[in-house]
């Protein structure tokens, strides 16, 4: 079961709603998570202001007529590290009555988040996407197709350790946290993410909820979850998601690109959404993450990323006589 602690976060947050318009695009949690990262040489200070936003792709125009879309955009002002999700923090609440947010974490992986993004396009909706560091850096690409599509990517640490691991050090949980950012900021070339961050198994240390608030970071918890890490079959994530949603009546829906079954479920999983009358709410930050440098240079120092070839197809690739 999820951790419950009851937690509220301080600082204002702005819920701007705006019209939505949607468009169509082309586009394993049940495995251990990862050791934690070493930590850095020294400890980072907290950011000042949030840079200006950085515009996300345009979205062009859907053509399902029977699309489940979006009903509606948020816009969220992170200042203070406000909280989402009433599994822990019950302050803001901002959903209507049948709206719900669709939220994946445990990305970018093959196959998995590809299948999501196939979907999520051919419904012409959205959703946040909170990948895990490591990953983002093994998969740069699948993550820039989950920013081109138009989906807002915030940030679920860099290894996926647990936060509350008390083997881990202060300064330990923050390499996580930030490290984590400045991974998405790198395999999205030098984009920012939203400052939207999920914590591992939902479990949040007080004093790394304070430290968010700091950074102008969102955490977001979760209304329902579809508990996908345990199916053994697409049918069963389907049926929880649909049962607790139906009880709530609206709620921030947590699941995992990174699991098959999910993949598998969604197509049928939105049907049922906009078949018992759901809007989906695609929540927008008002301005992009602001990594802190020492991180972004640790991570090209320290870590053997991925090289990626500038050369032109046509002298990589080349037809030979059979």
């Amino acid at each position: 079961m999820r951790m419950a602690a009851g937690l509220i976060v301080a600082g204002a947050v702005s819920l701007l709603a705006s019209s939505a318009a949607w468009s169509q695009t082309p586009a394993a949690k049940g495995t251990a998570a990862p050791a934690a990262a070493a930590a850095p040489k020294a400890a980072p200070a907290p950011a000042a202001a949030p840079a200006a936003a950085t515009a996300q792709p345009a979205r062009a125009a859907c053509n399902n007529p029977n699309a489940l879309g979006v009903g509606r955009t948020v816009e969220i002002d992170t200042t203070g590290g406000p909280g989402f999700g009433f599994e822990h923090f019950k302050e803001l609440d901002f959903l209507r009555e049948k709206e719900v947010v669709l939220t994946f974490d445990d990305g970018p992986w093959p196959v998995n988040t590809p299948s999501v993004l196939k979907t999520l396009a051919e419904e012409c909706t959205t959703g946040i996407f909170f990948p895990i560091g490591k990953h983002a850096t093994y998969y740069p690409e699948i993550l820039k197709q989950v920013y081109a599509a138009g989906h807002t990517i915030g940030s679920h640490t860099w290894s996926h350790a647990a936060l509350v691991n008390k083997k881990l050090s202060e300064q330990q949980r923050k390499d996580e946290i930030e490290k984590g950012f400045s991974a998405v900021k790198w395999a999205l070339a030098g984009t920012s993410p939203a400052p939207f961050f999920r914590f591992p198994a939902l479990q949040h240390p007080p004093e790394m909820v304070t430290y968010l608030g700091t950074r102008n970071i969102a955490i977001f918890s979760c209304d329902l979850d579809s508990f996908d890490f345990k199916a053994s079959k697409p049918q069963t994530v389907i049926d929880n998601v649909m049962r607790k949603v139906d009880k709530l009546g609206k709620g921030i829906i947590l699941m995992h690109d990174f699991q098959k079954h999910t993949a598998e479920a969604l197509p049928e999983l939105l049907k049922r959404l906009k078949a018992g009358g759901y809007k989906v709410v695609a929540m927008r930050a008002k301005a992009p993450a602001q990594t802190l440098p020492q991180y972004d240079e640790e991570l090209l120092k320290d870590v053997k990323l991925p090289t990626v070839s500038s050369r032109p197809v046509s002298s990589v690739v080349q037809t030979i006589p059979e």
